[in-house]
Parts: C-alpha cells; sequence; structure tokens
C-alpha cells in the first residue's frame, strides 16, 4: 500500500516544513513495525519549493490471517487460499489508515511544538492513493471529498486488464487530491473514508469505534451530506453503533447550527439526579393536568416536546387512548435516560409501536411533526433565550401545527413562596427567563392570534390568591387551517419562520 502527501513552498515559508508536521526528517528514511507489517517513511523530494513524503505499507499477509484468525475480507472458513491471496498488501484499506494513525499521530492530532501556527494554517496538499478500492466507483469517491474543501478530485478507474479492455474497469482507482486545507484535516479524512469505501475492516469493530470517528471526524463529518453512508460502512454496518454515531454526530450538527458548545446543548439533564420537585410533588400535577388537558381535546396522536428524561411519555403509555407519541428533545443525554426509564429494548413490539424517541431542536421546522392531534411543551420555552421564541413559534404554531398545543412553564411570582429558593434566584440554572402571569399571557395571546388559535389559562398547584400557581399552563386550540396575516404576524412570526427554516 503507497501514498504520498506533497505541498509546495517558498523560501520564506520552505516546503520542507512538512517535515515538521508529520514530525518525519526528509533526509531520513524511517520504518515502524505495525502489527501486520511495517511501515516506511521516505521523501521522494524535499526542497524549499516541492516536499513530498510517501508512506508504504508493508503487509504480512501470515500474521493478518493468524491476528485476524480468519475474519475480514477475504478470510471465509471455505476460502483458505484466499486469505493469503488477495489484494490486501497492495489496495490502500484500514490497514493503512491505522498505519496512518500510527506513524503520524501527531499530525493527525494537529500537534507540532516547533511550528505550531503552521500546524493550525492551511496548507497547498497534493495526496495521491495509486490504489483504492472503492465500493460505489469514481461517483462515490467525488461524493465522499468533493464537500471537504479540496479544489480538485481527480478519480482515473484502474482497468482489469490493459490488454484487454472489453473487460471493463475493476473496482479499483487512482485518487489525486488538490486544495488547501490543514494537515490534520486532511490525515484524519483519509484516517476515515479509506475504510468507508473498501467497505471492510481488517479488525473487530467494538464500540471504542464510534469515539474514534468522533474524533477523527471533528470539524467535517456532522454536516457532511454523505454522513449516514459514511458512519454506516466506518462501523461495519453495526447498527446499534451506527445509531449511536449518528445521534452523537446530530447533536454535533445541532449545537453548531446555535453556535453552542455540545456540552450546552446536552445539558437538560442531570443521570445522578431526577429534576422533579420531590418536596412538592408539583412536577406529578402537572403531568395530571397535561393529561386531563389531552383527554378534554380528543388527542390520541401526541408530541412531547422536550420530552426530557421521559415522565409524560411514560404516562401517556398508560392509557390506551394514546395510540402514538413522540418524545423529542436535543438532548442525547436526556432521550438515553428517558430510553432506560420506558425499557424500550425490552417492550412488547405492540406497546413499542405507540411510541418513538427522536432527537431534534425545537427551533427548526421538522415535516415530522405534522398531523398530530396535540403536542405538549411542558417546562420548554423557559430554557430557551428569549430571541429564539419566535422560531420555536413557528416550528411548532406556524409549521407542525397540531390541533392543541399545551404550554407550561414556571410562575415567577410564585417563587417567594419556595422557602429553599434564595431571592432573585430562577428556579432552575438553565432557566433562560421566567415569567410573571401577565408576562405569560401577553406572548400566549400573541402566539393565538398570529397562528389562529384561541387559548385559555389553567393553574397547576395550589393556586395562592396573591401570588398564583406555581405553574402556569396555556391551553390552545386551533381554529383556523392556515396562520393569519396581522401585522405583528408579518414582523415576529416572518423572522421565527427564517430561523426556523434556516436549517
Amino acid at each position: 500500500m503507497f501514498l504520498t502527501i506533497g505541498t509546495t513552498g517558498t523560501p520564506e515559508r520552505p516546503a520542507t516544513d512538512l517535515g515538521f508536521l508529520l514530525h518525519k526528517h526528509p533526509d531520513k528514511a524511517q520504518t515502524f513495525s505495525t502489527s501486520h507489517g511495517s511501515a516506511h517513511v521516505f521523501y521522494p523530494e524535499a526542497s524549499a519549493e516541492r516536499c513530498t513524503a510517501a508512506l508504504l505499507l508493508e503487509v504480512d499477509p501470515v500474521a493478518l490471517v493468524r491476528r485476524g484468525k480468519g475474519k475480514g475480507r477475504g478470510g471465509a472458513p471455505d476460502a483458505a487460499l484466499a486469505q493469503y491471496v488477495n489484494d490486501r498488501p497492495y489496495a490502500a484499506s484500514s490497514l493503512l489508515s491505522v498505519a496512518l494513525a500510527a506513524v503520524f499521530k501527531s499530525a493527525l492530532g494537529g500537534v507540532c511544538r516547533a511550528m505550531p501556527e503552521r500546524a493550525r494554517s492551511p496548507l497547498p496538499l497534493r495526496i495521491e492513493v495509486p490504489a483504492l478500492p472503492a465500493r460505489g466507483g469514481a461517483e462515490l469517491v467525488h461524493k465522499l471529498f468533493a464537500p471537504l474543501g479540496w479544489s480538485r478530485v481527480e478519480v482515473t478507474a484502474v482497468p482489469l486488464d490493459e490488454e484487454f479492455p472489453a473487460w471493463g474497469d475493476s473496482r479499483y482507482v487512482t485518487l489525486l487530491l488538490e486544495g488547501e486545507l490543514r494537515l490534520a484535516d486532511a490525515l484524519r479524512q483519509l484516517y476515515v473514508l479509506l475504510p468507508v469505501l473498501d467497505d471492510a475492516k481488517h479488525y473487530w469493530v467494538a464500540p471504542d469505534e464510534v469515539d474514534k470517528l468522533l474524533r477523527a471526524g471533528e470539524g467535517w463529518l456532522a454536516d457532511h451530506p454523505e454522513r449516514p453512508l459514511i458512519t454506516r460502512r466506518y462501523l461495519s454496518h453495526r447498527w446499534g453503533l451506527t445509531r449511536q454515531a449518528d445521534q452523537a454526530l446530530e447533536l454535533v450538527r445541532l449545537a453548531e447550527s446555535d453556535d453552542l458548545d455540545v456540552d450546552s446543548v446536552d445539558n437538560a439533564v442531570d443521570e445522578s439526579t431526577d429534576t422533579e420537585e420531590k418536596p412538592v410533588p408539583l412536577a406529578g400535577q402537572r403531568r395530571t393536568a397535561i393529561l386531563d388537558a389531552l383527554r378534554a381535546a380528543g388527542a390520541t396522536r401526541v408530541l412531547d416536546l422536550g420530552c426530557g428524561q421521559g415522565q409524560l411519555v411514560q404516562e401517556l403509555l398508560k392509557d390506551v387512548r394514546f395510540t402514538e407519541i413522540v418524545g423529542v428533545d436535543v438532548s442525547m443525554r436526556a432521550l438515553t435516560i428517558a430510553s432506560r426509564r420506558l425499557k424500550l429494548d425490552r417492550m412488547g413490539e405492540r406497546q413499542a409501536d405507540r411510541v418513538t424517541l427522536r432527537q431534534g431542536s425545537l427551533t427548526y421546522t421538522d415535516k415530522r411533526l405534522k398531523g398530530y392531534d396535540a403536542a405538549v411543551l411542558s417546562e420548554v420555552v423557559e430554557h430557551l433565550d428569549l430571541p429564539r421564541l419566535p422560531a420555536l413559534e413557528y416550528a411548532v404554531f406556524g409549521a407542525a401545527r397540531p390541533g392543541t398545543v399545551l404550554v407550561t412553564t414556571p410562575n415567577v411570582e410564585y417563587n417567594v413562596r419556595w422557602e429553599t429558593l434564595p431571592a432573585g434566584h430562577a428556579r432552575h440554572g438553565d432557566h433562560r427567563f421566567e415569567w410573571t402571569r401577565a408576562e405569560f399571557r401577553e406572548w400566549a395571546g400573541q402566539v393565538a392570534e398570529r397562528h389562529g388559535y384561541t387559548v385559555r389559562y389553567v393553574p397547576v398547584g395550589p393556586d395562592d390568591p396573591e401570588v398564583g400557581p406555581p405553574t402556569q399552563m396555556a391551553v390552545f386550540t386551533r381554529t383556523t387551517e392556515t396562520t393569519g396575516t396581522t401585522g405583528t404576524r408579518e414582523t415576529s412570526g416572518t423572522t421565527g419562520k427564517k430561523e426556523a427554516e434556516a436549517a
């Protein structure tokens, strides 16, 4: 197996800086032992104007069979000869990917103490892979590399036999990449995409492969148009691992869309604690009020938007009148806890058909959420920054448009009744605001007017004559099939629509 990495330079910034970035001296030929052979690094050319590093991997087929115990491509028990006579010593595959990570470990991580700024800056790179298996042909190679910033992606099919052109092309191609990228990014792309194109790995894919994929795919994989194919092939079509990777990458994409850190998006719950208010069973009273309102509305297909740990979904499942329940949350951590709470892996088929847990941001429209009888936003709106509320409003009331929408949120006036809550503090550290009863009614009334709903208000918990109930609930009922066209709708609603449809 063979590949080259080249760059150009000037007398001020010589191309031989590539040696510093790869941590391999251009004047030396070096050899490294791998579990399946030897990797050689040398420089066919090294001058201030042009520098090229080559990685040659010599594979020991016997060691490969012994270590793999017959697993992987060409290792079927009834194909003993194929274990030794195959393309693995010659065509780029997961073997070369592993060698890249081992030999150029520091470069892959973007680490260069001698030239840290150079490591962080794009370089004019030229990468060539003369023999690359491509299950999917040249078209797939273009689909994988073209979105990654390469100005030139040249793929040439290798014929089965040059003397017999009528036999057609083999499944191998030669690959040439040119463009200005950081060296670390280019190496990470190769590390992931070489085994993806081969659609095979020479070793058993364990759960830690998900972490490897996420690290190597940082900055480019989450938004890649072929992400499902990449994760599926990289993880050897193991469905459970693929789903885990896709969920993590979707969270990254959602965080990047809002210019937030992943941890700040996935902070809805703490696995060590339950967020219900235990001293006063307000959470139970809230769920009871929601269930009563859903039953009164005659809803059977219900969305729990911002479902958190799945407490409401669990209650809905107990009532057979709710035939379809969809829990949506941006936090993968919350959905994982909800799945454990509901025991989805042990749930009977009939019951499992009634419930779906789905990752998604409530500030973006989702066609899959249309057509439901009711949607619940229980203790959700206060977790959003106020400028994001128009996007949530449009996504739920303007795009999804369920027949009934229930919104519950804390009543900040009641906070003075909580003895353990310091003055001026919100009930939860992630609350961006808490409304008074008047503020909540003003917002709810405007939403209803803009989108063709009526709204009524229901107190949840003890209704204090001075400060009102601890939780306030608005029950929206749709009266028209299309949104209104008032001046307010034109301003706030249009802004929300643009932001909600940005994804």
